[in-house]
């Protein structure tokens, strides 16, 4: 695992790494999270980070989180190594186990959920909000080509400098800009050992068969193609946003409205755009829905008296404005009452041992509704149409509606801004910011970022 390297290697990396690593707004954090799995990525990341806290003198305490898989008999022991070397350069150590029973399939993405679940658990129980991971250029073009092979549109971006996990932890990637191999030759050149995990070089996972595809100039071309669609996208949704926040409203709990000035605007894409969010948010979907079929949606707003369905959201245009809302198909069946997402527009807080989390329907809709419904301009079909979409608590017969305020037993319903509930890449923060707003979702964090790639988040 170790060769030879001439020393400007080791200072050329160090250099780029360190200006990297000043791009971060630590802000007045005490910790922060390093990812190391003891691949030669995370391993340099680790030993670079040391050495910036330690020569500019930062107060900042790092702790290096491994998170065993045990998916691999080695695994275990290659955690515990990782935990000396940390040691070594006086960096605490943390393992965090994968435990349970592991899918039958699709094992790589529910690995990623977990690896980035406990990632973010550490962080917390750490008091930081921010985790470093070993992402290089080699990745970005690994996921960039990996992309397109499924048709990119906006994955074209490829891995964002930063992404936020669940509306609460950062996870940064500060060495995007450099090469896997200027790495390798950084540990060499320090007398640095790494892990080489056999995943990466087996041929039944795709990126390893991409990464054996590759060159290095090919990797040079498409991790530029990915900066440049990076800033592409950050400046629609820019765009998107200014669009959001000057049409969109919500006059009722569920209920958005555009106003019909929104179909005139000149900036088509950034309207289609904004347009693909909004329904996300009201279908609580986690995926934006398909441009063209949005793009032909938009072409037909003009009309008045328009009713169609798209990615689980009505669309009602009419003369006082386009109305969006969830369709009532398909919500969720009565359930338990337990903290995480519902129907992917809003996550239930808390917990009790009796009464179920149901769709409101329309039993708890009363006068003062059709008085709010009539001084707020909205069609009262609509609006207990979006009523009954809401969740509510049941419980000894009686049903109580969800919201931001504590009822029976501190269960609460917040509204999260649906296609970005899980991951929030940091060059979609301000749509996602003017959705939050719209829909009186938390506050979408600024992204630890003094500047980017795709512009300044």
């Amino acid at each position: 695992m170790l060769a030879t390297a001439p020393a400007s290697a080791e200072a050329g990396t160090s250099a780029a790494a360190f200006d990297a690593f000043r791009a971060i707004d630590l802000g007045k954090r005490k910790s922060v999270v390093i990812a190391v799995s003891g691949g030669g990525d995370s391993l340099a990341l680790l030993v670079l980070f040391a050495r910036y806290l330690r020569e500019t003198g930062k107060a900042v305490k790092p702790l290096a989180v491994t998170v065993d898989h045990r998916l691999r008999p080695s695994s275990a022991e290659e955690a515990r190594l990782v935990g000396e070397i940390a040691a070594g350069f006086g960096v605490d150590h943390r393992i965090m186990n994968w435990d349970g029973p592991k899918p039958a399939t699709g094992v790589a993405a529910a690995a990623r959920e977990a690896r980035h679940r406990l990632l973010a658990q550490a962080a917390a129980e750490a008091g930081t909000d921010i985790v470093l991971t070993g992402h290089t250029r080699d990745d970005q073009a690994e996921t960039v080509l990996m992309r397109r092979a499924r048709g990119a549109g906006r994955g074209e971006a490829g891995i964002a400098p930063a992404t936020l996990f669940c509306g609460e932890c950062w996870f940064v990637r500060p060495l995007l800009r450099i090469r896997r191999k200027s790495l390798r030759e950084f540990l060499a050149s320090a007398g640095q050992a790494w892990v080489d995990d056999p995943t990466n070089v087996d041929p039944s996972y795709e990126r390893a068969r991409t990464r054996a595809a590759l060159s290095g100039v090919e990797m040079e071309q498409l991790s530029a193609e990915a900066e440049q669609a990076a800033g592409l996208r950050t400046d629609v949704g820019l765009r998107a946003a200014a669009l959001i926040r000057s049409h969109a409203g919500m006059p009722m709990p569920g209920l958005l409205r555009l106003d019909r000035n929104f179909v005139s605007t000149r900036d088509r894409e950034a309207a289609i755009y904004a347009l693909r969010i909004l329904l996300a948010c009201a279908g609580g979907r986690p995926q934006l829905p398909d441009q063209s079929r949005v793009a032909a949606l938009f072409d037909r707003l003009g009309a008045v008296n328009l009713r169609t369905t798209l990615s689980r959201s009505v669309i009602d245009a009419r003369g006082t404005g386009i109305f969006i809302l969830r369709e009532r198909r398909n919500l969720p069946a009565p359930s338990a009452i337990q903290s995480g997402l519902w129907d992917g527009r809003f996550r239930i807080e808390g917990s009790a041992s009796d009464g179920v989390v149901i769709p409101a329907g329309t039993q708890g809709w009363t006068d003062a509704h059709d008085a709010e419904a009539a001084q707020a301009g909205v069609p009262l079909s609509l609006a207990r149409a979006a009523f009954a979409t809401l969740p509510a608590l049941r419980a000894n017969g009686a049903m109580q509606l969800l919201d931001r305020t504590p009822v029976r037993l501190d269960v609460v319903a917040a509204p999260v801004v649906a296609p970005w509930a899980r991951y929030l890449p940091s060059f979609d923060a301000e749509p996602a910011r003017a959705a939050a707003d719209l829909l009186g979702a938390a506050p979408i964090p600024v992204p630890p970022l003094a500047r980017e790639g795709g512009g300044h988040a």
